[in-house]
């Protein structure tokens, strides 16, 4: 499909993104950049945009054939994705599968345990305030959806996500620990998966060495992003 990218619409830590031509399209490009704990630690990794749009692309192809519809439509250059064009909700969807990061300090549950069943957690997008931990009740004080049947719609698709990424990540030797997921309404009134899936927005861990495979070895200081991003994609490709 042929796009023509126009002025930028938006600057995010990760993307940009850019108009086209057609009104429902917009033309998202992957950055090199690094941000952590609310962007208060700030870096870059030449090559990243790039593994993370290939990455994106797998993951959104593969949970398009397992019914999950998001704002894919096209990889049209190393670090730009064709995306249909969405209304933000403003929750992150957050997918845990094992205890880490805030979670253990929240709840002092020990890092590394398995979960007895998926957690799926809301937080309220907005840098200023910390995208804090809200409930469903919050969520509609706060105007993010209009229904609880909304949010029920977003746990419903947020664990099927993580049932198709579970197993098939498993077979790469790989554990998904958790990840982040965004949500946006297109002009029918429909809910699809937006953003990304990447190691920007995922904890993988080796099944077997437990090593850490993204975001968390900027966020550490652990070094060898862009090897394990490398990693990441080629276990996919596998």
């Amino acid at each position: 499909m042929q796009a023509t990218q126009k002025e930028m619409m938006y600057e995010g830590k990760g993307k940009k993104l850019y108009k086209t031509e057609d009104n429902g399209l917009i033309i998202s490009q992957f950055k090199d950049d690094l941000t952590a704990f609310n962007a208060e630690k700030k870096g870059s990794e030449q090559g990243k945009g790039i593994l993370n749009c290939k990455i994106s692309t797998e993951i959104f192809k593969l949970l398009e054939k397992n019914g999950v519809k998001t704002h894919y439509v096209e990889t049209i250059g190393e670090d730009l994705m064709l995306c249909k064009l969405v209304q933000i909700i403003p929750i992150e969807v957050v997918v845990r599968n094992v205890a880490t990061g805030s979670l253990t300090k929240r709840l002092g549950i020990k890092e590394g345990e398995s979960l007895p069943f998926t957690l799926v957690e809301f937080y309220y997008k907005d840098d200023a305030l910390g995208d804090p931990l809200i409930n469903d009740e919050h969520a509609l004080i706060l105007k993010c959806v209009q229904s609880i049947e909304a949010l029920d719609e977003l746990r419903k698709i947020g664990r099927k996500v993580n049932e198709v990424l579970r197993e098939f990540f498993d077979k790469k030797n790989l554990i998904l620990v958790d990840f982040k997921l965004e949500f946006g309404v297109d002009s029918t009134g429909a809910i699809l998966l937006a953003d990304e899936i990447t190691p920007d927005s995922c904890r993988f861990w080796d099944k077997n060495t437990k090593e850490k495979l993204d975001k968390d070895r900027f966020r550490q200081d652990l070094g060898n992003v862009k090897m394990a991003y490398e990693e990441i994609l080629k276990r996919i490709l596998s």
